[in-house]
């Protein structure tokens, strides 16, 4: 399990994403509690209709939601998951953005579970960055795709 001052500075990064005129909509859930971080990877697993586990084993995981009356509340929880991904790097951990939080939490069972953290407001899941130690090295970057960007 990463140490407890490296996912705080990882979720430390991820508050200061930029946001639509700084509205801050995005909230983080540090899962690090074993029951719920095993509860939510078989409700994403159902989600896709499969087996397994999605998080990879991963130890922590930080859900992202945002809340929906801020019209750019989507944006706003894509900020915070990369800055929260560029920060692990930083600190040496692997992380993964896993889909599906906003399946997870539209269903009953996830609303109940953020009314059971105290968490009230009308969220929608954003995403779900694992953070672990990387089994193997870090892989080469693939190539980028031609015209990638257009210089005018």
């Amino acid at each position: 399990m990463p140490l407890r001052g490296d996912i705080e500075k990882i979720v430390e990064a991820g508050s200061y994403a930029p946001t639509g005129m700084n509205r801050q909509s995005p909230i983080i859930i540090a899962v690090t509690d074993k029951a719920l971080r095993d509860r939510l990877s078989v409700m994403n697993a159902a989600v896709m209709g499969r087996e397994g586990d999605p998080f990879y084993g991963a130890p922590v995981v930080l859900v992202v939601l945002a809340d929906k009356n801020c019209p750019t509340h989507v944006y706003d929880g894509c900020t915070v998951m990369e800055n929260m991904m560029l920060a692990a790097h930083v600190l040496g951990l692997g992380s993964c953005w896993i889909h599906r939080a906003k399946e997870v939490f539209d269903s009953d069972e996830g609303k109940e579970i953020l009314r059971s953290l105290g968490i009230n407001g009308d969220y929608e899941g954003i995403g779900n960055c694992i953070i672990g130690y990387p089994a193997d090295a870090e892989p080469a970057a693939k190539p980028r795709k031609e015209n990638y960007c257009y210089y005018v």
